[in-house]
């Protein structure tokens, strides 16, 4: 079974510096302090003002003192350090697949290691959730670096006994609700497609009022598109056999038909829920889907303000 590299997601944490997810100072470029600005814009204490500079944040104007001295004004904070921040990462079985760029597990671990690399940068408290390998494995948000590198080995543990179980997400976040301390950052990532969503919604809601969720969706191409490879047999998780021709037009519609379908629905129930969601590609650049994702959020901050 291939499974992702500790080596390999070690290496992240210098990405996360490369595109701007970590600084180690202020500055105000653009990318700079990305993840702090998008995560960390709760949980801080109000500084001082101070005149705006080209790239910071646009909703932090202080618009009264800017229409007093007619110059833009910029509310300063200071940010609140450790914060926990939990990734929730599915390693199950049916994430056991791809078939462009990498496998859905390995994607989602990359995913994981980055934005813990991030949030490590910025003082947080890191831990995580590994599911859907035998029994959830809990890491408990901590400092130390030696901590994190334990859940980015359970993430590439190739011993570990991995079966189909279509409930692993919905024990995951089972687990969470009991053990998550208030006021966590919790990402959880997953292709969802094991759970219905009246479920996911029912485990969702009582995480979102104690916690803030970021949804990140693990997908690849076949998912919503079928090759044109003749006739194949498919076999489900429960031993069911169907034989399906893949140069049927009208079957690949209705292939992409209800896979847009079940997207709109996570779509809705986040909507819903006010809570964060992007997705991530298998044949994607990491860092750069992450990326994409955080500035989509920090562009809905920005529309609400």
């Amino acid at each position: 079974m291939l499974m992702p590299r500790f080596d390999e997601l070690v290496q992240l944490r210098y990405q996360a510096h490369s595109v701007g997810l970590v600084s180690a100072q202020k500055t105000h470029t653009p990318l700079s302090g990305l993840y702090a600005s998008v995560f960390r814009g709760q949980g801080m204490d109000f500084d001082e003002v101070r005149e705006y500079h080209y790239g910071d944040e646009i909703r932090h104007i202080d618009w009264r003192v800017t229409a007093r001295v007619r110059k833009p004004y910029l509310k300063t904070y200071r940010e609140e350090r450790e914060r926990n921040v939990l990734l929730c990462i599915d390693m199950s079985a049916v994430m056991q697949f791809g078939t462009r760029g990498t496998f859905k597990h390995i994607q989602a671990a990359r995913a994981a290691a980055l934005l813990g690399w991030s949030a490590q940068g910025h003082g947080d408290r890191v831990g995580g959730l590994i599911i859907g390998q035998g029994e959830p494995r809990l890491y408990r948000p901590n400092h130390s670096q030696r901590a994190f590198w334990h859940l980015l080995k359970g993430l590439s543990d190739s011993t570990t006994d991995v079966k189909p179980k279509d409930t692993a997400l919905q024990q995951g976040l089972h687990l969470l609700q009991r053990n998550a301390q208030t006021g966590a950052l919790v990402f959880i990532i997953s292709d969802f497609h094991q759970i219905e969503k009246a479920m996911l919604a029912q485990l969702l809601r009582p995480l979102h009022q104690r916690h803030e969720i970021v949804l990140i969706t693990i997908d690849d191409v076949a998912d919503y598109t079928l090759p044109a490879i003749g006739k194949i047999y498919f076999t489900a998780a429960d031993g069911t056999n169907a034989l399906i021709d893949t140069d049927n037009p009208i079957g690949c519609l209705a292939y992409r038909q209800s896979w847009e379908q079940q997207r709109a629905e996570l779509q809705t129930l986040t909507r819903q829920l006010q809570m964060d969601f992007f997705s991530l590609r298998t044949d994607e650049d990491v860092y750069t889907g992450i990326l994409n994702g955080l500035r989509q959020r920090a562009r809905r901050q920005q529309a609400h303000f």
